[in-house]
């Protein structure tokens, strides 16, 4: 049962938008006693003192009539309402009605107290002690909304932030509330002598020493952010993973005075939690890069991502319902002896090569951009003709280039797939013009023409895949003449959408014919 008394129909009035003054046409407005009769009508008919869901509640009714005199009078009245659907709600016991976290299982310890919190409601008692329903939300883990909350050696608790932008685009310390995924990017003004080595958000620890508490009461356990991977990025903007296992040694160190190496750029943490609303595991990934000396600007880049402990599979986007949206990534998939099969991850799917300056085919990691649907695009690397050595793995390496990691084989023809529907499914078609050159064959370029249709009605057209296939031209000469005696040469990715539906024609019927067959005698005796 609600601990707050519902306040009387009459007494509510949603039109009343100013204090003490009287709003135009809002006829529950108790300041409009003598402007009601100039009133032309009621912004709001009814009012009612709950949600239409509950199973009885009061409505209040107000309406204008014209009197004899041509002035308008307000007539109200109030009424019990009961709601008819057997799924009606009878009371509401819980104010915060987003988080429902699992009921405690009856112990010896904790009998008294559920049979306390539970008793009211079973027998319809009265308001429900709020020292009750205190102690028994201080006992549980976090809601949803509940503010994280942190300690440190000396058992001081505080709250756990991530920088985020403000009313300007620098970062400032944004709390991080339970359940509530975030993503930010903002800026620090940085001076590169003075903050390289002290400035405390530019180093790792600040991300990684952080203790955090299972859940608000003070006697849960503490959970420590584990360190998940450290990504290093050069000058360059090349990106490679530290595997030596760990990243005491990456401080941030100005080198030459020209630029500082080891700052944060990116912050991706990773929260589990069990359904009981406690973390029992969190975990941080790391990108670290040079600023520069001209760079008076850092952009930080941060995100934290809940995931529930077992919580069986993740749910995965769709692009569309049922037919794609442009815009949206394509749906793909790979075909095995149970069925379809795809990947929970969202970077396992198509995607292009993105252009980036000096960007080498052959030395990773490539940056890459999921395929969406309905926009054409255009990128590609370079490939040094010096590096090629053994000419078949060189060839086999471009084309894993070019495809990509975790290479689909199917996809979906609507946004809107189905594991369980295979022939929903369309399989990657590949054509690979033969080659003509008497030396080294490779990829020059794979191109991806995805043709579609518009299906059902003209009044809501939905985008369906029909076909899509991927086109790989190889050369036709030697790679001396193609590149025009330059030691590189352009290796390109690309993809188009081809519309191929139909002129839609009006269905007309065909002229009525009349078919009538008289008889043998009909103009006897005349004829």
């Amino acid at each position: 049962v609600c601990a707050c008394v519902r306040p009387s129909a009459d007494r509510l009035c949603p039109c009343d938008e100013v204090l003490g003054v009287c709003d135009t046409n809002c006829c529950c407005d108790r300041e409009c006693e003598g402007e009601v009769v100039l009133f032309t009508s009621c912004s709001l008919g009814s009012v009612r003192s709950g949600s239409q869901q509950l199973c009885n509640q009061e409505a209040a009714y107000y309406t204008l009539r014209t009197n004899v005199n041509g002035y308008s009078e307000l007539q109200s009245e109030v009424q019990k309402e009961d709601n008819s659907n057997i799924f009606c709600i009878q009371s509401q016991n819980r104010v915060d009605g987003l988080s429902h976290p699992s009921p405690a299982l009856p112990t010896d310890t904790n009998f008294d107290l559920l049979f306390k919190l539970f008793a009211p409601f079973l027998w319809r008692m009265g308001n429900l002690d709020q020292a009750v329903l205190a102690e028994v939300q201080a006992s549980l883990g976090y809601q949803y909304g509940d503010l994280l909350v942190t300690t440190d050696s000396s058992g001081q608790r505080g709250m756990f932030y991530l920088p985020a932008p403000g009313v300007t685009p620098d970062c400032v310390n944004s709390p991080i509330a339970f359940l509530k995924n975030q993503s930010s990017r903002c800026s620090r003004r940085v001076v590169l002598k003075q903050d390289c080595s002290s400035l405390s958000a530019l180093s790792m620890d600040t991300y990684t020493n952080i203790q955090l508490l299972a859940g608000k009461n003070a006697d849960t356990a503490v959970v420590p952010v584990k360190l998940a991977s450290v990504i290093l990025e050069s000058i360059e903007g090349t990106q490679s993973e530290l595997t030596d296992g760990g990243g005491e040694n990456h401080i941030p160190v100005l080198l030459n005075s020209s630029f500082c190496s080891n700052v944060v750029v990116q912050v991706f943490y990773v929260l589990k939690y069990n359904p009981a609303g406690a973390v029992v595991n969190a975990s941080v990934s790391l990108v670290l890069g040079p600023i520069p000396e001209a760079a008076q600007l850092l952009e930080q880049q941060f995100q934290v991502q809940f995931i529930q402990e077992d919580g069986g599979e993740v749910a995965v986007h769709r692009s569309g319902n049922p037919g794609y949206v442009v815009g949206l990534p394509l749906v793909t998939g790979k075909r095995t002896t149970d069925g379809i099969t795809r990947s929970i991850n969202p970077k396992n799917t198509l995607s292009l090569l993105v252009s980036a300056q000096n960007q080498d085919c052959l030395l990773g990691p490539h940056q890459r951009s999921p395929v969406l649907f309905g926009l054409e695009s255009t990128s590609g690397c370079t490939l040094r003709l010096d590096d090629i050595a053994n000419c078949s793995l060189v060839s086999q390496l471009l084309l894993d280039v070019l495809r990509g990691p975790n290479y689909p084989q199917d996809v979906s023809s609507f946004g809107n797939y189905s594991l369980d529907s295979p022939l929903d499914w369309l399989q990657i078609k590949t054509d690979i013009i033969p080659t003509e050159a008497q030396g080294c064959s490779i990829p020059l370029s794979l191109h991806l023409d995805i043709e579609w249709t518009k299906y059902g009605s003209l009044g809501n057209p939905q985008a369906q895949i029909v076909s899509i296939k991927e086109v790989i031209q190889t050369n036709t000469s030697s790679l001396d003449l193609l590149s025009g005696g330059s030691a590189i040469y352009p290796i390109r990715s690309s993809v188009s959408f081809i519309p191929v539906s139909a002129a839609a024609v009006p269905g007309l019927r065909a002229t009525p014919t009349f078919n009538a067959k008289l008889p043998f005698d009909f103009f006897y005796p005349f004829v």
